[in-house]
């Protein structure tokens, strides 16, 4: 396992610098268009190229390609895994490049669209969000080819292990996005809001080209060889038929997202901003350490389930998900308690003031308390790819947009954007009890029970954790003058405090995985 976890301390510390990449980016964003109707319109065209992504590329054909190559590997070495590749990029290109071409095209008719909205009643200031939204989409939905082209570069190179240049990838969107719209505000042109903009999607559409480009380097350095290939050799048709039932899963979250977005357009100028700020909050821990152990345990099992060896597939199942429980649970109590003085201090400035953080407070709140169940699900998902069961997830997918949906609709009026969080919460939280009695009915070596009692302890230790925390945060408020610099100050002292105190019950109550993480910790730290 020694191997394994230097992989995920590799990719951990890559997202890690990719997730702080990416706060960067909002905070830059946040102060110079705030949370307004404008950032809410980005934040919704922005989804559409990500959700087809998630759809095309990392989602279903990473699902299906990863343990087919694995099969070419045994069978016909890297020769027979990289025409397989050239294949599976050919028919990406052609199909991503169509799709791209309808949706803009689609998109255009807009206004017309909006003209009946309005003949039914919808609101003038929800219509003019959404013609917002449909313009920037235009421009954005061509990021949706290079993404999809490198979730299958990133996917080949993981099957190879090399798991450092998949884990840079989103680094390149941050830098770029960074860096042009930084460039504009520094040189004065962020005054004008739709401008800027411009210089926002301009970044959008350069870290989508690097991207695919820097994984399609590292793979040719490999040996592979690009070539255009339309042919429909069998392991292609093998993906192909892994990927029909995932695919309608993943256009049921489609549907999902986009409704959630539309929701939101239609609640209010500030609700997509706020809901998609929370989301990137929430998705540190998942980014930094969910990822990179499901991305590292995948090709693992996917390798054992390849293998017939249901023994060290369920171990080392069970070991991944004890490491993601073991970092998400105090991470989310951590949120919950501390969220105010985190949204204050890494957004509070120009455009984002005092009453954005007070709306979304309670949306990161709310967020945070899913955040294990988000966890759990990354990689029991993993699990059934792995056995090349897709069809399961799709019933998951169905019902968790069902749930999704019925509450949104029940809770925006009542909760506004707070009903929307906790919608999207519970749809999870039953996508997960699908899953998991699903995965134990399969492999009974999978089941919940062989962790229940790990995450017990887990969860008392994360808990005393968070009382010590909230006791400390009550104390400071009212000891230190409210300020940027005090923010700072009690996250430092509480976040330490809270890592203490969440260490020491971590080996009181002798939870099993503590050597892996501490090791990782240590190897970290040596290369430090």
């Amino acid at each position: 396992m020694s191997k394994n976890l230097k992989h995920i301390g590799i990719v951990a510390s890559a997202t890690l610098v990719s997730r702080v990449l990416g706060l960067g980016r909002d905070i830059l964003t946040t102060t110079v268009f705030g949370v307004g109707a404008l950032n809410s319109a980005f934040v919704s065209a922005f989804t559409l190229p990500n959700l087809f992504r998630r759809l095309l590329g990392e989602g279903a054909l990473t699902a299906a390609l990863v343990p087919t190559l694995h099969e070419e590997m045994e069978k016909s070495q890297r020769e027979g895994a990289f025409a397989l590749v050239s294949q599976v990029a050919t028919w990406l290109l052609v199909v991503t490049t169509s799709v791209v071409v309808l949706a803009m095209l689609a998109l255009g008719q807009a206004g017309r669209l909006a003209e009946l909205a309005g003949g039914w009643g919808v609101a003038a200031e929800t219509i003019r969000r959404w013609l917002q939204g449909a313009d920037l989409a235009v421009v954005l939905f061509p990021y949706m080819i290079f993404v999809c082209l490198a979730a299958a570069f990133s996917a080949t190179l993981q099957t190879l292990n090399r798991f450092l240049e998949p884990a840079l990838s989103p680094i390149w969107l941050n830098l770029s996005m960074i860096g042009l719209l930084g460039g504009a505000a520094y040189l004065g042109w962020a005054q004008d809001k739709p401008g800027a903009m411009n210089w926002l999607c301009a970044g959008v559409l350069l870290g989508g080209f690097l991207q695919m480009a820097v994984p399609a380097v590292a793979l040719m350095r490999e040996g592979w060889r690009p070539r255009f290939d339309l042919g429909a050799s069998a392991p292609l048709k093998s993906i192909v038929r892994l990927m029909v039932p995932t695919l309608f899963g993943s256009a049921i979250y489609l549907v999902n997202m986009a409704v959630s977005r539309l929701v939101g357009l239609s609640l209010n100028d500030a609700a997509a901003s706020v809901l998609n700020l929370a989301t990137r909050l929430m998705e540190l821990p998942i980014g930094v350490f969910t990822v990179a152990v499901s991305t590292v345990v995948f090709p693992l099992i996917s390798k054992y389930a390849a293998q017939g060896d249901s023994t060290n597939l369920a171990a080392a199942y069970r070991k991944g998900m004890r490491l993601i429980l073991v970092i998400n649970m105090p991470a989310a109590v951590g949120l919950v308690v501390l969220a105010e003085p985190i949204i204050r201090l890494l957004f509070q400035r120009g455009a984002f003031d005092a009453e954005a953080t007070a709306l979304m407070v309670p949306v990161l709140a709310v967020f945070a308390l899913g955040l294990p169940v988000f966890s759990f699900v990354n990689l029991v998902l993993r699990a059934f790819y792995a056995q090349k069961d897709t069809a399961t997830p799709v019933r998951a997918a169905a019902l968790s947009f069902v749930v999704n949906l019925v509450l949104s609709l029940l809770l925006m009026a009542p909760f506004s954007t707070v009903g929307l969080a906790i919608a999207s919460n519970v749809a999870v939280l039953v996508q997960a009890w699908y899953l998991q009695v699903k995965l134990a009915r399969k492999l009974p070596g999978l089941a919940f029970h062989h962790l229940a009692l790990d995450a017990a302890k887990v969860l008392v230790a994360s808990l005393l954790m968070g009382a010590v925390v909230a006791g400390g945060w009550w104390g400071w408020q009212r000891a230190v003058a409210p300020g940027r610099l005090a923010d700072a100050a009690a996250l430092v002292v509480l976040i330490g405090t809270g890592m203490a105190v969440y260490a020491a019950g971590v080996w009181a109550f002798r939870i099993e995985g503590r050597e892996d993480l501490a090791a990782m910790v240590r190897r970290r730290l040596g290369r430090g």
